[in-house]
């Protein structure tokens, strides 16, 4: 009796495990990521050619008044913002003929009402006949001759102020000082270069087009100045209207947008001009992943799983980036690589506890 019960509670022990034990979890289906499908778009087929950045404004800034160097404010790579005093000339002799020109004006002042005064009383005698027409023209010519004087007067206040102006000399436009050509202490002239400075407000780049694609770049007047991975559309296109005798070539020159960051003056580009029209395979510059020096996109299959696949780039388009080789069109590609980097190791697990 004692051994019936001891293996009826032996069966019951082993059904109670089995009853308690798990079976394996179903596979886990992957998450479902965003993703777009890749096709081929109508893009502009351009020409790249080597280009040189250049300021728009830039110059050397030239003494208009003599006078010995009082001062000078800036240096080499300081800003100097628009009207701002960049050096200062002495200044006394100007001064001293403002002055003299300020009391011509007030003696000229003084002459000039006399001389209507009296115009004003020879002329009712006058016209009363008590004096002749010979005092009257007499008169008339003391007034007209005191009126000019008075003008002149008046323009030599204008040109000894614009003198005492010149010792101040100012920046014609915002910029960067390039060159100090000028130590304190130094007389200068009339003509005597002072400082030389350009703006990077707004640059411009020149290149060389072939004689081979000059008609289509006059034609359709587009391009774009490759920097890094940056893509800089011209806002103005100008083609010379002659070739340059050596080299048969056309001087182009291309206007940035204002204020075009990292860009210099002096720096090489490559400048890509619009000559027609191609179909190129773009994805979102987002969907790119860079490891080292591999870069790939994830590739989504049939079912949503994501793999990796190396690909090969191209120019830049905005926000997107044309894929040379390693996709095709109607391959599906996730959109956010982290997100799918993240799934590959619930996929893997999956696909273990499946084996």
């Amino acid at each position: 009796m004692f051994g019936r019960t001891a293996w009826v509670a032996s069966i019951a022990v082993v059904l109670a495990g089995c009853g308690g034990a798990r079976l394996p979890a179903p596979h886990a289906a992957p998450a479902t990521l965003e993703s777009i499908i890749a096709q081929p778009e109508r893009v502009p087929l351009e020409r790249k050619l080597d280009g040189v950045i250049e300021a728009v404004n830039q110059g050397t800034v030239a003494a208009q008044t003599s006078g010995r160097v009082e001062a000078i404010l800036y240096d080499v790579n300081d800003f100097v913002p628009a009207g701002a005093v960049i050096v200062r000339l002495r200044s006394t002799e100007q001064h001293a003929g403002l002055a003299g020109a300020q009391a011509n004006l007030s003696e000229a002042t003084a002459r000039e009402a006399e001389a209507q005064t009296r115009y004003q009383r020879i002329a009712e005698l006058y016209q009363r006949k008590v004096v002749p027409k010979a005092t009257l023209d007499e008169a008339t010519a003391n007034r007209d001759a005191a009126v000019a004087r008075l003008n002149a007067a008046r323009a030599g206040i204008q040109s000894a102020q614009e003198g005492v102006a010149y010792t101040e000399v100012r920046a014609p436009y915002a910029g960067i000082v390039t060159k100090r050509l000028v130590q304190v202490g130094e007389t200068v002239g009339p003509g005597t270069a002072l400082m030389s400075g350009l703006s990077l407000q707004y640059l411009r780049v020149n290149v060389d087009v072939p004689q081979s694609i000059v008609d289509q770049v006059r034609r359709l007047k587009k391009a774009a100045v490759y920097f890094g991975e940056r893509r800089i559309e011209a806002t103005h296109v100008t083609i010379f209207p002659e070739a340059s005798t050596p080299s048969n070539t056309f001087r182009a020159r291309l206007d940035l947008p204002e204020n075009a960051a990292d860009l210099y003056p002096g720096m090489f580009v490559k400048v890509g001009f619009v000559t027609g029209e191609a179909e190129r395979l773009l994805v979102p510059a987002k969907a790119i992943v860079a490891r080292s020096e591999v870069t790939a996109v994830y590739v989504l299959d049939a079912s949503g799983r994501a793999s990796m696949r190396q690909v090969r780039l191209g120019d830049h388009f905005d926000d997107r980036i044309e894929i040379l080789s390693g996709l095709v069109a109607g391959d599906r590609i996730a959109l956010d690589p982290l997100a799918a980097m993240q799934a590959l190791p619930r996929i893997s697990g999956s696909l273990k506890s499946g084996s």
